[in-house]
């Protein structure tokens, strides 16, 4: 009996842990994969099983961070900075939406997800896109 109940014990350990984890999301609401945009161009940001906390500002609930938007680059390691340059931008206000501009060309834009010290909550907690820029009223 004892083994039993160790074994559900287990099972519903696992099972809740696996839901929490998939549960949780980033993702883009605009521009979708393989859209074809002009520049500047308009981007959404969407989360699910997260909260949103301002940079820099140690908060209460551990499960919340912020968005950055990685132009041209992978997702940054679990545990590692966000650099702050042209091609990783920081969204530490809060921010859900933003407006960049790009050349013309192919690019991917990763959406990555970090606390409120700006470390990674890594690949699980990023999206990438690839875009077609076609036109440009100003190039980045």
């Amino acid at each position: 009996m004892k083994s039993l109940f160790s074994a559900l014990v287990l099972f519903f350990s696992v099972t809740t842990f696996a839901h929490s984890t998939e549960s949780r999301k980033i993702f883009f609401i605009e521009p979708k994969d393989g859209a074809t945009v002009t520049s500047p161009l308009k981007i959404k940001f969407g989360m699910k099983g997260m909260k949103l906390c301002q940079a820099n500002i140690a908060p209460k609930n551990k499960k919340c961070g912020h968005h950055h938007l990685l132009i041209d680059k992978t997702p940054i390691a679990s545990g590692q900075p966000v650099p702050q340059d042209e091609s990783h931008l920081h969204y530490g206000k809060m921010q859900q939406e933003a407006e960049i501009t790009l050349a013309p060309g192919k690019h991917t834009l990763t959406l990555q997800f970090a606390d409120y010290a700006h470390l990674s909550y890594g690949e699980k907690l990023s999206e990438t896109v690839t875009v077609e820029v076609i036109s440009s009223d100003n190039t980045r």
